[in-house]
């Protein structure tokens, strides 16, 4: 019997390319997060062991805020990064080569208060509350928020310095990490804060007089705050994989519209070290201000009013939106979805 050597030819460069598959190494990513619910996607596609399965090895490393990021970024460290995209313009202007290659959510700060201050913000509103507490109590207040160039920081003092047409030294703005704000805010050391979830909605449940008094599109209609970012040669050596993350992302923002009660204990795993009620963090996945998104395309406009609002108002200088996305990895990721 005379052998098909066309069909062995195949059968076995199948096998191989089976086998070649089967043991293929994940590629290895050094991811930083912080643990706010604008960073969900990647707690979502982790928990679910979709990032295993599509061969993707992520090592997280905490930050408290976007500014830390970017210090870890500029010493070399990192390879993929989900923070703000004011501190993604920022390493940007640094002349840092990153990308931004996912949008993770919109409308994400808002201001809330507490104490004797929602006293002031019920009786008088909230602009001439600011005024008032200063000329009776002799102080300014106190409103927390990220470090400056932050996503956080940059919406407070649009929210105040526009919004409001106040002075920025007309209040008392102290920039902190996450856990501190969330601290400072319970311990009535700063009577409000232009901050996001899950911090909003833990300072409600636990004080009882603390409201929000500004939502994000009083703040800065359409604000972009987190997003995917990485490095430009770890998008030149890892691309395919990079776009695999960008699918999964995608996957996950849809999960967190559609169904957060699935989301919810996956989120709580990273955030507040797994201490945090499930159903508090439902709460913040389906507040006001979570509003998740995945498209670097819809962000693009309000991430350069953003920039020239920092600018304008001397917040940096520096920050640059000029070859700061690429969205071809997340056109390619959609694409393949639609498959």
């Amino acid at each position: 019997m005379l052998l098909n050597w066309r069909k062995i030819t195949v059968i076995v460069l199948s096998f191989v390319a089976i086998q070649t598959s089967a043991t293929a190494k994940p590629v290895t990513l050094e991811m930083a997060y912080m643990p706010i619910v604008p960073c969900s996607q990647i707690f979502v596609m982790e928990g679910l062991g979709w990032t295993k399965k599509a061969g993707l090895n992520l090592k997280f490393t905490r930050f408290s805020n976007g500014p830390a990021i970017v210090q870890a970024i500029a010493s070399g460290k990192m390879d993929v990064m989900c923070f703000g995209v004011g501190p993604a313009m920022v390493t940007r202007g640094k002349g840092i080569k990153i990308k931004v290659i996912a949008a993770g959510i919109i409308n994400q700060i808002a201001a809330v208060g507490q104490g004797d201050f929602i006293k002031y913000v019920n009786k008088y509103g909230v602009k001439k509350a600011l005024t008032k507490w200063r000329d009776e109590k002799g102080k300014k207040v106190r409103i927390a928020s990220f470090p400056k160039g932050s996503v956080p920081d940059t919406v407070t003092r649009h929210w105040l310095m526009n919004s409001l047409g106040l002075d920025i030294d007309e209040v008392e703005l102290v920039g902190m990490g996450a856990a501190r704000v969330q601290q400072a805010l319970l311990s009535r050391s700063v009577d409000a804060a232009g901050i996001l979830e899950p911090i909003l909605t833990i300072v409600q449940e636990k004080l009882n007089d603390a409201k929000v008094i500004a939502g994000a599109k009083d703040m800065m209609p359409g604000q972009p705050g987190s997003t995917i970012a990485a490095r430009e040669r770890v998008i030149n050596t890892h691309r395919d994989a990079l776009v695999k993350f960008v699918e999964l992302h995608i996957k996950a923002t849809d999960l967190l519209t559609s169904n957060p009660e699935k989301a919810a204990p996956l989120v709580k795993s990273f955030i507040g070290k797994g201490l945090l009620k499930e159903d508090t963090i439902l709460k913040a996945l389906t507040s006001p201000a979570s509003n998740f998104r995945s498209d670097p395309r819809q962000i693009i406009k309000d991430t350069e009013y953003m920039a020239d609002f920092q600018k304008t108002r001397k917040i940096n200088s520096k920050v640059s939106t000029r070859g700061l996305f690429d969205n071809t990895i997340y056109e390619a990721a959609e694409k393949n979805l639609k498959k």
